[in-house]
């Protein structure tokens, strides 16, 4: 019997003698047509055969052959799980739920020879899948890919080949980070100035260096309609988009769109280089809060999420301190300092969002000066800021830079990597990620949503660039987040992978070669 290999890698498989031979008189039976159809549009283009599908019923489910059977199985089942049987004369999906059925069809996809997945028709090539059974559902119901396309974005096309490639991995959840000091990156059509002036910057600091500039305008923008499609694209893959607009800080964009949301009121510019401005959103002006709430109602009608994605990172409290608006707030809230005025900032922002039936998300500086009440943590310092919150009660998504962030360097040999952030994050150590850590109390381990890989564009300026810092690594991230393996056998990964780099390969995504 042939290597199987697959990635995420199942709960439980077992092998069986023989395979199953799609060819051109399979047929498709689903009770479910555009889950059907979805296989169907996923296997035609590299098979050229016709693959047509039908209505499903008893006797068909029992008698069928030289056909994949799509069959709904017990609603109490996971809401992701799903089963795969493949036996010589046909091959069974089984699952409660949609989005267990698009699981179901990416393993089948991966149990198939990786031509299938061919944009064009590849001649010569026999399309068996082995006879396996398969049971499988994943460990956490939060596994997610973060994009910042504030400092560098990529076309809706690229976009959609990455939820291509995280829908084939099993993710879940995209993260698509959308403002920054850099550049504003979404359509508000009740405030243009955000995307007329604010997704533009004069030019970019070269990389490697924080003294000289590449002289050439940059910026661009998402229209809502090109939202709406990237949306539409990513539900239909079992996806869901968490936006983010970030706020207090990394707003500097905002500001320079409408000075006026700011402490000092003028003298903005588009960010031209990286790090952290001091320059925020004023937290004393109650037009800041009307902005802040326009604009979150406009990206509520876009994304359907539940998480909305607030940031609330890296916030330097200066202009604040010396702000008579901002200091009259502390006084008159009764608040100690500026940390609790940054939490109380948030929480105006939950509370109109819960009122919305939307939860807030943010980075884990949302935990200095207190958390707000129902807010979700995403730990990205270590995993100190998880394992406080999660202790406290709190939903957390885990995504520390210690082994989740991946625009750091893929090896100690930097000068033989393109430009990156200069830390080192090699795929053995990205393999190790305990997604719960054993300091959080076994009573409160279920606040651990899952986990997520992160990717700043700082120097990731083309999309071939982020394809090789995301592969292999996002796959071992997704490998993780599925089955949150005890044991971590690094060698027996290494060797899965040369198996499946030819999948890679056949979706024409760039990646680091394996190291020897």
């Amino acid at each position: 019997m042939s290597e199987i290999t697959l990635f995420p890698q199942p709960q439980n498989i077992e092998r069986k003698p023989g395979a199953f031979r799609i060819n051109a008189h399979t047929r498709l039976f689903s009770a479910d047509s555009a889950i059907a159809e979805m296989l169907a549009d996923y296997l035609r283009p590299a098979t050229g055969f016709g693959l047509p599908a039908h209505p499903l019923d008893d006797d068909i489910a029992s008698a069928a052959q030289n056909a994949i059977l799509l069959i709904r199985s017990a609603a109490d089942e996971a809401p992701e799980g799903y089963s795969l049987t493949v036996e010589p004369g046909r091959a069974i999906i089984a699952a409660a739920h949609r989005q267990g059925f698009l699981h179901g069809i990416q393993t089948l996809r991966q149990l198939l020879p990786p031509q299938i997945l061919s944009s064009e028709q590849v001649e010569g090539i026999d399309w068996t899948i082995p006879a396996v059974a398969i049971s499988d559902s994943p460990a956490f119901g939060w596994r997610g890919i973060h994009l910042d396309v504030g400092r560098h974005m990529f076309p809706v096309e690229f976009i959609k080949k990455l939820l291509d490639a995280l829908a084939f991995y099993k993710y879940n959840t995209f993260h698509w980070h959308l403002t920054e000091d850099q550049g504003w990156r979404i359509e508000i059509k009740k405030y243009p100035r955000l995307t007329e002036v604010g997704a533009y910057r004069a030019e970019t600091i070269v990389s490697g260096t924080w003294d000289q500039y590449d002289g050439v305008p940059y910026g661009g923008f998402y229209t809502q309609d090109e939202v709406r499609e990237v949306v539409a694209y990513a539900s239909e893959r079992g996806i869901t988009v968490v936006p983010e607009i970030e706020l207090p800080g990394h707003s500097v964009a905002a500001l320079t769109a409408y000075p006026n949301l700011g402490c000092i009121g003028e003298g903005y510019e588009v960010r031209r280089t990286w790090g952290i401005a001091e320059d925020i959103f004023c937290a004393g002006k109650d037009e800041v809060f009307d902005f802040l709430k326009d604009v979150l109602a406009e990206v509520l009608e876009l994304f359907p999420s539940e998480y909305i994605h607030i940031g609330g990172d890296e916030a330097p409290k200066p202009r604040w301190e010396n702000c008579p608006a901002c200091q009259a707030r502390i006084q008159a809230e009764n608040l100690a300092d500026e940390h609790e005025l940054q939490s109380w900032f948030i929480r105006q922002i939950e509370t109109w969002l819960n009122e919305r039936r939307r939860n807030l998300v943010g980075w884990d500086e949302i935990l200095e000066g207190g958390l707000a009440p129902k807010a979700t943590v995403m730990s990205w310092r270590g995993s100190d800021g998880g394992i406080a919150a999660a202790n406290a009660g709190h939903d957390v998504v885990m995504t520390p830079n210690t082994y989740c962030y991946l625009d750091y360097y893929q090896s100690e040999d930097t000068d033989s990597e393109p430009w990156a952030i200069p830390a080192i994050l090699p795929l053995r150590q990205v393999w190790q990620f305990e997604v719960i850590p054993e300091q959080i109390d076994a009573d409160k381990r279920h606040h651990i949503l899952g986990g997520q890989g992160n990717i700043w564009t700082e120097y990731m300026p083309n999309s071939d660039h982020v394809e090789y810092m995301m592969f292999p690594r996002a796959i071992a991230i997704a490998d993780v987040l599925w089955n949150h393996p005890a044991e971590r056998d690094y060698d027996a990964l290494l060797a899965r992978l040369g198996w499946h780099l030819p999948c890679l390969e056949a979706m024409g995504l760039n990646y680091r070669p394996l190291d020897d």
